[in-house]
């Protein structure tokens, strides 16, 4: 991949996004690109507080975050199972970074699903503490080399500078991070961008008869490598494919609905208005 994907799924109202923040991706440096999807970066300057909403992929992130000239944060932020809403005011950026699907684990060397649903402070994680220059945070897992202490090394600031010096403050957060090989992670990951990419997967059991695993194996793959089970990447990966499609163009749900395998127009429409707070009409109309 020479350049980062330019869809929009899961970002509701994506061009109002983009009419009021400067919003971008990069690739990350190439010995990363097996785990890492992209990096994303946002600046804005506002006058009036600005609220923008996301259904969250079934990946994990690291942020940091700087906001009106003050301290910088940096968190982990585990895949999120409901509708992510966040309202910026003034003047700041993020530096963001977006693992592949099971891309994660080989950093984290423990189960992903430890994460799901939760946002953590960048210092609770010991190996991303050092790997950032932070000191640990006192009730961080126990284990490995202490980190500096607090005020000893000023971290270096990822959300500052360009955007070639920001991507390369994240490179080397990341390559000072050491991640594992592992090979049930990039079976995961494999797997994982196979649902993304295929909608005739529709059922698990027909997923894994596919690729001769039993399903109990391929739900504790995913819950380890992932974050969540196969069922829920399939239905997120086909809702956020109809949020995307509605985003062009008022479609036609019933059709839609089979062609991303729903059981009818009534379980899409459902799905949709239980995930994102507003039904699939009321969406399109809001954006044409």
């Amino acid at each position: 991949m020479r350049q980062p994907r330019g869809d929009h799924r899961g970002i509701l109202d994506p061009a109002r996004l983009r009419r009021e923040l400067r919003f971008r991706r990069h690739l990350p440096a190439p010995p990363l690109r097996d785990l890492v999807e992209h990096y994303w970066l946002i600046d804005w300057e506002l006058t009036a507080p600005f609220t923008q909403r996301v259904v969250p992929h079934p990946a994990v992130n690291v942020v940091f975050g700087q906001a009106d000239g003050g301290p910088e944060s940096a968190e982990i932020a585990g895949v999120g199972r409901t509708l992510f809403t966040v309202t910026l005011t003034g003047v700041g950026r993020i530096s963001g970074i977006q693992f592949r699907p099971g891309g994660f684990r080989p950093f984290l060397r423990r189960a992903v699903a430890e994460l799901t649903g939760r946002r953590v402070p960048l210092a609770e994680v010991p190996e991303a503490a050092r790997a950032a220059g932070l000191p640990d945070h006192p009730d961080a897992v126990a284990g490995g080399t202490p980190a500096p202490a607090a005020g000893s090394v000023a971290p270096p600031a990822r959300c500052a500078g360009t955007d070639a010096e920001r991507c390369q403050a994240l490179d080397a957060f990341l390559t000072a991070w050491s991640p594992r090989p592992d090979p049930a992670s990039a079976e995961a990951m494999a797997l994982a961008a196979e649902i993304r990419a295929d909608r005739s997967v529709r059922r698990v059991d027909d997923f894994a008869r596919r690729h001769g695993v039993p399903v109990r194996r391929l739900q504790r793959l995913f819950l380890e490598h992932v974050g969540v089970g196969p069922k829920w990447v399939i239905r997120r990966y086909r809702l956020q494919e109809a949020i995307e499609l509605a985003a062009t163009g008022p479609p036609d749900w019933s059709a839609l609905a089979a062609d991303l395998g729903y059981s009818d127009q009534s379980h899409l429409i459902r799905e949709f208005t239980t995930v994102t707070g507003v039904s699939p009409a009321a969406y399109a109309r809001s954006l044409h």
